[in-house]
């Protein structure tokens, strides 16, 4: 009897064991607050760039055609190689305007002895005239076969003339100095010139200086027409860098922008003159370019990472002094050394979330590490037109 009345309390007890052993544990404790790792924007004076791309254009460009027809008679220059203006590049058989140059100058003669007998004529009717022995008819038909005999004289200068600029046009030089292209005709050829259909040569394109041509978007056009108002940049300044370099090493100036902007694209054509003394860039040759949009001046930076986006907006966020966690709406600017800059919606003394973004949401709170934003400055530039390209004029 009494076993059977204490089971009935030993399976009471089994049951009450797991509750009064839970009221016997102490409370349990909040979950621990976030890490992450905040910094306050980086101060740094700068320069801001915005970066194009576009090819080279000759700055003068020449197709070579004779001005006169005649046999090619020789050729004075390698396809390919730079010349200077004046080198002697083609000579057409000059024989045939020797020939016509001798004879305007006989013609020239003829017409001198005329002129020499008409002006003695016209002296002794002046005199005969005088002692009334012949009419002034007479001496008036003597003036005007002088005046005759002297426009001969005029037009046989100017025959003379003539010739001796077609026999200068049997040598046919260089019209500006640069990179010549490859012949069109052989010698022994007929040449056709002084036309619309002249024969084509050859063609030079200028190299030193030369011109870069770019296309920017209509916002980039109205930014920097705000800014040379304000009197602040120097948008006349370029650098460009060519594929397979780093850094924009080579420097140039703004010397044209368009008067129009394109209806089709929303585009606007700029041009910038660049020294090119090893004539490295030549015509057709893309490359990218940077522009100045404004002087030196104090940004504050941050990295990519730090940032998030709402909706069309771009925010990071920040920490308060008691942990709280608020979006901040920010106005981008370039990349520069690595770093963000961030023309708006930030103070440097903000403490701006850049490691945890995960971990954070509006209005929470979190447990802030302070960091240091530092700089990561781009590799030193090398260039590929360090030596003179094959050609190249000494």
């Amino acid at each position: 009897m009494t076993i059977w009345r204490l089971r009935p309390l030993a399976l009471a007890a089994a049951f009450l064991l797991p509750f009064l052993a839970a009221c016997s544990q102490e409370p349990t404790q909040a979950p621990a607050l976030p890490e992450v790792s905040v910094a306050h924007p980086l101060a740094k004076s700068i320069q801001e760039w915005d970066e194009f791309s576009g090819r080279f254009e000759a700055i003068n460009y020449v197709e070579v055609r004779s001005r006169v027809s005649g046999y090619l008679q020789s050729i004075h220059f390698t396809d390919g190689q730079i010349v200077r203006k004046g080198d002697l590049l083609f000579v057409i058989d000059p024989r045939p305007f020797q020939v016509e140059l001798e004879r305007a100058r006989a013609e020239l003669k003829d017409a001198e002895a005329q002129l020499r007998f008409a002006s003695s004529n016209v002296e002794r009717a002046r005199k005969l005239l005088e002692k009334q022995t012949v009419s002034e008819q007479l001496y008036d038909q003597r003036v005007q076969d002088r005046d005759q005999a002297r426009a001969a004289v005029d037009r046989a200068q100017a025959a003379v003339h003539e010739a001796q600029l077609n026999l200068s046009y049997t040598r046919i030089t260089a019209p500006i100095g640069g990179r010549i292209s490859a012949r069109v005709v052989s010698i022994g050829n007929l040449v056709t010139g002084g036309s619309g259909d002249s024969t084509l040569l050859t063609s030079i394109a200028s190299l030193d200086p030369i011109h870069f041509v770019f296309d920017g978007d209509e916002a980039a056009y109205l930014d920097y027409l705000r800014h040379a108002r304000k009197g602040k940049g120097q948008a006349h300044q370029v650098e460009l860098q060519l594929l397979g370099e780093t850094g924009f090493p080579h420097k140039g100036e703004m010397d044209f922008v368009d008067n129009q902007i394109d209806p089709q694209t929303g585009t606007i054509r700029g041009r910038a003159v660049v020294p090119n003394p090893n004539n490295v860039f030549v015509p057709g040759m893309f490359a990218k370019m940077r522009l100045l949009r404004t002087d030196t001046h104090v940004a504050l930076m941050i990295p990519d990472e730090a940032l998030s986006t709402d909706q069309a907006n771009r925010i990071v966020y920040v920490v308060d002094k008691d942990g709280k966690v608020a979006p901040r709406t920010v106005t981008l600017g370039p990349v520069i050394d690595g770093l963000r800059v961030i023309r708006e919606g930030l103070t440097p003394a903000d403490r701006v979330v850049i490691d945890g973004l995960m971990r954070v949401r509006p209005g929470a709170s979190v447990k802030p590490k302070l960091a240091t934003i530092t700089p990561k400055p781009q590799p030193e530039a090398t260039t590929l037109a360090t030596a003179s390209a094959p050609g190249a004029a000494q």
